[in-house]
């Protein structure tokens, strides 16, 4: 009788899964993802700006063997991509690979999930004052993926363990300041920005670079407005370089500001194992190179799905929508150094093929 209750509790925790990946389905799967070659660049549209553009298999599908193929096009000097509306670039999922010609993403709206991964390992990423970028991921069970166990930690100081562990969103002009964003365009002139990209004539690294720096030299829009973080940065640097969660919520105590005291309250409401395993993700992800993070992204994934966490945050943040989780382990104590690591073992014949 146990094996059978097991093995519909693992049943549960799949079909929990697939609601969650279903909730943005749509039915006219070819309008779903526009692929246009115009000028000298091959231009992506994500377009299902009702569900915030959020990436599911069948764009994937459609997205990947189109950037190979302009990859290999001489005539296609640099790859565009964008969301469809005003909301979102792109609000989840994922796609796991990068591109090598100049690669320039609109992060104009809301990124997450799979937006971020679809932007930050390109060359040129453009926000605008509409920008949202977050990675919450702790907060359903998970971890930072589509290579954040890369870019996070590469961000200056301890920033990008504070976001990964807190979730804390970034708005307009800061996802610049943070180093997210390359480069910072008012929103009103994207289309502008796009029109002048695709008329360059065989261009440069360069030249693209020299484009984005002329649009964002005219750019006002909170010019003088101080980084949302400014002020915690040095807190933030101090209490974040702890080895362990326990003792970064120590120091946070410790510092006593009310800012410090917000996070520890954030913090508690997260998956212990989640920020756990994202701690150690970072930090061997600060040594690693991306391919190799994203083989390490791929085992962690593994076993977030098949343990208990992971369905757990879904059910609660997205589908029943109640907010709260029961966790299990539920303290960060009660997370052993054996649950952590056995994220992070290799998967054999089953691991992620290069």
């Amino acid at each position: 009788m146990s094996g059978l209750v097991s093995r519909f509790n693992a049943f549960k925790r799949t079909h929990v899964i697939l609601q969650h990946l279903r909730l943005c389905a749509h039915t006219d799967a070819a309008a779903e993802v526009l692929l246009e070659r115009r000028g000298c660049a091959g231009v992506i549209t994500l377009n299902r700006p009702k569900a915030l553009n959020a990436l599911n298999l069948s764009m994937i599908r459609q997205i990947y063997p189109q950037l190979k193929k302009w990859e290999q096009d001489p005539q296609t000097y640099l790859i565009i991509i964008k969301g469809a509306g005003e909301k979102a670039f792109c609000a989840g999922g994922d796609i796991r690979d990068s591109c090598q010609k100049p690669y320039v993403a609109f992060i104009h709206g809301i990124t997450m999930g799979g937006g971020v991964g679809l932007s930050v390992h390109g060359r040129f990423r453009v926000a605008t004052e509409k920008s949202l970028f977050a990675m919450p991921e702790t907060a359903i069970g998970l971890f930072p993926d589509v290579g954040g166990g890369y870019f996070l930690p590469r961000l200056s100081g301890r920033l990008g363990y504070f976001l990964a562990l807190t979730g804390f969103r970034l708005k307009g002009r800061d996802v610049h300041r943070a180093g997210i964003a390359t480069h910072f365009v008012d929103s009103e002139k994207l289309s502008l920005l796009e029109e002048d990209l695709l008329s360059l004539k065989s261009p440069s690294t360069e030249n693209i670079a020299d484009v984005l720096e002329s649009y964002q030299t005219k750019s006002k829009i909170d010019e003088d407005k101080a980084f949302v973080l400014e002020e915690h940065l040095s807190m933030i640097n101090s209490c974040f370089s702890a080895d362990s969660v326990e003792q970064i919520i120590d120091n946070l105590q410790r510092d006593g500001s009310p800012f410090a005291l917000e996070q520890v309250k954030v913090i508690s409401k997260m998956s212990p194992t989640s920020l756990k395993i994202t701690l150690r993700q970072l930090t061997e992800g600060s040594s690693k190179s991306l391919q190799d993070v994203l083989t390490m992204e791929y085992r962690l994934s593994q076993a977030c799905v098949g343990g208990h966490d992971f369905p757990e945050g879904v059910r609660a943040v997205l589908i029943d929508k109640d907010q709260s989780p029961r966790w299990e382990p539920a303290r960060l104590a009660d997370v052993t150094e054996e649950d952590v690591s056995r994220h992070f073992r290799p998967l054999g014949s089953s691991d992620l093929r290069w």
